[in-house]
C-alpha cells in the first residue's frame, strides 16, 4: 500500500510540473499573479476575436466580430515582429 500511495504522490508532482510547463510555454505566469495586467489576443479560423484582459484579479473576455472591427481611420504606423519573438512599433513620422 505505501507503494501506491508514493506513485499518487508521484504522479501530482508531474502534474503540477506538467500544468507549469504549459503556462511558462504560452508566456501566461502572469494569471498566476495578481498583480500583473495581461491582455491576450485570440483569432478564430472564422474571423472572430476574443480579447482577454486582466488586471489585478479581474477577468474580462470580449468577443469581436470581423464587422465590428471594420471602419475608417488613419494609419498610426508599422508593428514588426522581430526573429526572437519580440514586437517593435514604429510610428509614422508627419
Amino acid at each position: 500500500m505505501n507503494a501506491v500511495a508514493n506513485l499518487v504522490d508521484i504522479f501530482l508532482v508531474f502534474i503540477v510540473a506538467l500544468l507549469m510547463r504549459f503556462l511558462s510555454a504560452y508566456h501566461l505566469e502572469d494569471l498566476l499573479n495578481q498583480q500583473s495586467e495581461l491582455t491576450v489576443l485570440k483569432k478564430s479560423p472564422d474571423g472572430e476575436m476574443t480579447i482577454i484582459s486582466k488586471k489585478g484579479t479581474e477577468i474580462q473576455a470580449v468577443k469581436i466580430t470581423r464587422t465590428q472591427a471594420e471602419g475608417r481611420g488613419t494609419r498610426l504606423g508599422v508593428a514588426y515582429q522581430l526573429e526572437d519573438g519580440s514586437m517593435i512599433y514604429l510610428p509614422d513620422e508627419d
